[in-house]
């Protein structure tokens, strides 16, 4: 059952379209026999862990769609558990300065959070829709913030995030001896191999833990952010108007190197599910039915709360 605790918020980043994907928008497959979507299990998981509001960060022209498969559903699951829900949108217009012409591309998960800052008056966890990450990241980091941490990150076990169905770019995580993040080493094409994983031909440690952009962090960091994405305007995007991107794993390494912020990883040994390629829905379906038939889940997903 969900323990009563502190005010603390999931932040749910749900605006983007997967282009590899293939049509269709993503979050929205279903990956069990009820019809329930990955981001129905993150947020059962979370509410599970204790956090008690819900924001949702979409664009404004999927709201339809999204209320319809989702939103209502939830906020009347939410309504009966006593977690509150909010809606926040990403507008490539939200900017501290001109768009530039021709650009379509959205600004990248930094400005997605900032779409948020204005319901964001607690400790909170963002994550991506899409993705499965796992009760136990959840209860960590929710323990870590209502405990008084400023900043964390679930750190998943690279071999338990890899795909059977093609390469994957894994933010590979240096940590010091207290366990606080010293960067996060972007790595691409990471295949599976017979005895581990490689990248173009080299071996690489499959119990190194990864980033999947599951972050704990506060309010005071908004204004960080903030400060940061204006500072990314005035620097990254007049050298590349139409694909500069403020992403949130960037901007935490640069406020690392500078010593302005430390970020304690918490491993967990969940299994982390995508759908980066279509081919890894069937094997995503499977791995779901496995936890309801193991009792990890109840088929009646939100009964248990």
């Amino acid at each position: 059952m969900r323990r009563k605790q502190m005010e603390t918020t999931l932040l749910i980043m749900a605006a983007g379209i997967g282009s590899r994907f293939g049509t269709g928008i993503k979050q929205l497959e279903p990956v069990d026999d009820s019809q329930h979507i990955i981001m129905d299990y993150s947020i059962h998981d979370a509410i599970e862990a204790g956090f008690n509001h819900v924001v949702f960060i979409i664009r404004k022209d999927i709201e339809g769609e999204f209320r319809s498969v989702i939103g209502d559903r939830i906020a009347a699951i939410c309504g009966k558990s006593g977690v509150t829900v909010d809606y926040v949108f990403q507008d490539i217009e939200d900017i501290p300065g001109e768009l530039p012409a021709g650009r379509t591309k959205p600004w990248g998960t930094g400005q997605a959070v900032l779409a948020a800052k204005a319901v964001l008056k607690t400790p909170f966890v963002v994550i991506n829709a899409d993705d499965y990450y796992g009760k136990e990241g959840f209860r960590l980091v929710h323990e870590y913030l209502v405990n008084g941490g400023q900043s964390c990150m679930a750190g998943f076990v690279l071999k338990n995030t890899l795909s059977d169905n093609g390469g994957v770019t894994r933010g590979i995580c240096k940590m010091d001896d207290q366990n606080n993040l010293t960067e996060v080493v972007e790595t691409k094409n990471i295949v599976k191999t017979v005895d581990g994983a490689e990248t173009d031909g080299i071996a690489i440690d499959t119990e190194s833990l990864v980033s999947m952009n599951m972050w704990g962090l506060t309010p005071e960091f908004l204004d960080m952010l903030e400060a940061g994405f204006a500072e990314f305007f005035e620097t990254e995007v007049p050298t590349d108007p139409l694909k500069a991107e403020f992403l949130i794993p960037t901007f935490i390494g640069e406020l690392l190197d500078e010593k302005k912020m430390t970020v304690k990883v918490l491993r967990t040994n969940d299994t982390w599910y995508g759908m980066t390629y279509k081919e890894d829905v069937e094997a995503v379906k499977e791995s779901f039915k496995g936890m309801i038939e193991d009792g990890m889940y109840e088929k009646d997903l939100f009964g248990d709360l």
